[in-house]
């Protein structure tokens, strides 16, 4: 389903309510966090449900797409198609929606590169210029497997800047509280004999009741590596309460918490 482009929604609908940036972004370089409040989804998917893969109505969809886009200024949000992989996309004006990546980045104005989860990791990206803007879907298939990494490296590349001078912005995710998992996402991050893997041993905790079994700090697996290529200039997500999906029962779509439900979104971009 495509993104209206320029259809201006009715001031009678329920407005987006956004999530708190505190991030110092350069001149001319925009982000904003949507909620699940706003929007006119019904139940399980109220209401600001951004998701078009999870059964909500199609025309409901379309209209909270519509309600975001008059978030952003005349930017264009350019929506993926998500499967927990490390490509990233290069997106322009005429870049279709659900364009198959788990990254996307761009140097065009008005172009919003943008992800969207209900417990996976959304980061946001930029250089100390604002020449270039990037975003990641980070679950931990595709944080295990270099998407941070990958995404890093296109921006880098792309503004001819190295890592000490890319700004990252970690979006709520699921918390270290409720992120259980098993021994594979354990070894995943743990197997290897090499700084990286057992510096992120202390992001997992023993579960207390379930035998086997681990709870995981995806957020915090995500600051290791971004620490670990250079970038030091990460705000946003501190892995606290506050910023767990599964906890902010009013505020953030959780597909652990709830199974059928909508999904929220990231959307960074420049003038």
């Amino acid at each position: 389903m495509s993104c209206p482009r320029a259809n201006t929604p009715s001031s009678s609908l329920p407005a987006p309510l956004l999530w708190p940036m505190d991030w110092a972004l350069p001149k001319g370089v925009h982000a904003v966090c949507t909620t699940r409040v706003g929007g006119v989804s019904k139940p399980p998917f109220d209401h600001l449900n951004l998701g078009d893969h999870v059964g909500d109505e199609p025309q409901a969809v379309a209209t909270n797409r519509a309600l975001l886009q008059a978030q952003l200024g005349g930017a264009l949000p350019v929506f993926l198609k998500q499967v927990h992989g490390v490509d990233v996309a290069q997106l322009t004006a005429t870049t279709p929606q659900a364009v198959v990546a788990d990254a996307c980045i761009t140097q065009q104005a008005h172009v919003a590169c943008t992800i969207m989860v209900a417990d996976c990791l959304p980061l946001l990206f930029t250089d100390d210029a604002g020449q270039v803007v990037a975003a990641a879907h980070a679950g931990w298939r595709g944080l295990a497997a270099g998407v941070i990494e990958q995404t890093v490296l296109a921006l880098s590349s792309q503004a001819g800047v190295d890592a000490s001078q890319v700004r990252a912005w970690l979006g709520p995710c699921i918390g270290p509280d409720a992120f259980e998992v098993g021994d594979d996402v354990h070894l995943a991050f743990t197997a290897a004999a090499d700084a990286k893997s057992i510096q992120a041993q202390r992001y997992f905790k023993p579960h207390p009741t379930h035998a086997g079994k681990w709870l995981a700090d995806l957020a915090g697996l995500a600051r290791l590596r971004l620490n670990a290529l250079g970038v030091s200039a990460v705000a946003g997500n501190n892995s606290s309460s506050e910023w767990c999906t599964v906890q902010q029962s009013s505020r953030l779509f959780s597909y652990r918490r709830d199974g059928a439900t909508g999904r929220f979104a990231v959307c960074i971009w420049r003038d």
